[in-house]
């Protein structure tokens, strides 16, 4: 029985997160304690299909920018959020952000401190960030900062700057960095490769496709042979390269890189999304 009081707003962040019903959520969120990421398993071990929990998404509403420098070594994508899409759509704010993101490239920054730090003209960034919440009345934040280097990096902006994607090669390849620019913008990766998964979050998913086959009646004996062929299809779609291309569902990511250079390979990839 759980010894926290599960509010109202707990019930609803769960909601919003997952997808689940009130009384699913209420009672996940009891039988886990309060714990949110444990009211999520537990959600998904009853079977439940819960909506994809994913870091990259952070403010409702602002302007993402994705841009590399002018060698295409580096790359660096950010996000200044906003509470309004009114303020998000303003080309004057849009301008605002792109400027910092150039200073962000030319000052060769790595974090959102550093970043805050940097000078425009006469004026830190993070000065600026606050002139302009004063200035349209919203509360507005770089609330995300990421970066990339490699021998080639491909940048992509998705809609009206509300995703930004990179891609880091190992060797130039502008249209081949495009299309697995898109291919991340669509189809939201957790990483590269299988080697690229923390091994906890693969036996997470294992005890809970184990948990799932009990709670569909199956012997105890066939859960974790199932269990393996349901990590392997979590693998698949969740890794870029054995995703299918979405340009040529015959083939996965990896073929198609082989397609454009036998020794073409994505190094890393960063993927920055309001909503």
């Amino acid at each position: 029985m759980s010894t926290v009081t599960i509010t109202a707003a707990d019930i609803n962040k769960l909601r919003q997160t997952t997808g689940a019903g009130m009384l699913d959520c209420r009672k996940a969120l009891t039988e886990s304690n309060g714990d949110f990421e444990a009211a999520i398993d537990w959600l998904r071990k009853q079977g439940q299909k819960v909506a994809a929990k994913r870091s990259d998404r952070e403010a409702k509403e602002g302007v993402v920018i994705a841009q590399t420098s002018a060698d295409n070594k580096t790359g660096i994508v950010l996000c200044v959020s906003a509470e309004t899409d009114f303020v998000s759509l303003n080309a004057e704010f849009v301008a605002f952000v792109k400027a910092i993101a150039d200073a962000a490239i030319s000052s060769n920054v790595n974090t959102i401190e550093e970043l805050n730090a940097v000078q425009i003209g006469n004026e830190k960034v993070a000065d600026m960030v606050n002139d302009k919440l004063a200035a349209i009345g919203e509360k507005i934040a770089i609330t995300r900062f990421e970066r990339v280097n490699a021998e080639y990096v491909a940048s992509y902006i998705h809609g009206a700057n509300r995703m930004g994607v990179l891609v880091a090669m190992n060797k130039h390849a502008y249209d081949a960095g495009r299309d697995v620019a898109m291919q991340i913008a669509a189809m939201n990766p957790l990483a590269v490769d299988e080697t690229s998964i923390a091994p906890e979050t693969i036996a997470r998913e294992k005890e809970i496709a184990i948990e799932q086959i009990k709670a569909e009646g199956k012997p105890a004996e066939m859960a974790e042979k199932i269990a393996v062929g349901k990590v392997n299809k979590f693998l698949k779609d969740n890794t870029l390269l054995h995703q299918p291309f979405v340009k040529d569902n015959s083939k996965s990511v990896a073929d198609y890189l082989k397609s454009v250079d036998a020794e073409l390979k994505v190094t890393a990839f960063k993927r920055v999304a309001l909503g």
